[in-house]
């Protein structure tokens, strides 16, 4: 309870704090969102989007699960980015994995005290899969781990990609850009591994 008590009373700090210095900044909230980015996030604690890159309430449509992961059956997943894509019209979704993640280790072995975090692990045991002879010939777990976050990153942005969801957005004309990042824990950086974009409508035509 006294944590919650510290939340309450830290969220009263900030509120006062952040009408002094923007007096009309809550209204302007209050009046609608327009984010230019969606990100698809790893619900680990230590990667809060906003905090690691210095952005603003109001700047990001924001999408957490276990390791980042994009599975089209997922229907929290999928609401969100419809909403983004069809509603919002952010013409960016970032997926950023981070290294270190207790999600893609996990997946390189079982938790089967863990069946519901099992289960949502198989479509990244998917990724290992399809990487197992580069990623089984690294010299421990350790880097297994670090290399799995990379290709995750890029795998889910590629998944991304190929949903008639995105594919539409593309073929009306929407610049809609897709990009991987990683986030390290130990310095704080973001890394961009991987990023896509609609063909121009010229190439499209040729």
């Amino acid at each position: 309870m006294e944590v919650v008590k510290r939340l309450i009373l830290e969220n009263r700090a900030w509120a006062s704090e952040t009408l002094a210095r923007d007096p009309e900044g809550f209204a302007r909230l209050s009046a609608g969102q327009a984010p230019a980015v969606l990100w698809i996030g790893c619900s680990d604690s230590r990667v809060p989007a906003e905090l690691i890159t210095n952005a603003e309430p109001g700047d990001f449509f924001v999408h957490r699960n276990i390791a980042n992961l994009v599975v089209e059956h997922d229907p929290s997943l999928m609401s969100v980015l419809q909403y983004a894509v069809e509603v919002l019209k952010v013409d960016n979704i970032i997926v950023c994995g981070h290294r270190g993640c207790g999600g893609v280790r996990a997946a390189l072995a079982r938790v089967p005290d863990l069946p519901h975090v099992d289960a949502r692990l198989d479509s990244l045991r998917q990724v290992y899969r399809h990487h197992c002879r580069e990623l089984d010939a690294l010299p421990d777990d350790d880097a297994r781990v670090e290399r799995l976050v990379e290709l995750n990153a890029v795998a889910q942005v590629e998944r991304l990609a190929a949903l008639p969801l995105i594919r539409q957005a593309w073929d009306n004309g929407r610049p809609l850009q897709l990009h991987a990042w990683v986030y390290d824990l130990h310095t704080g950086l973001l890394d961009q591994r991987h990023s896509i974009a609609p063909a121009p409508a010229s190439a499209l035509a040729a």
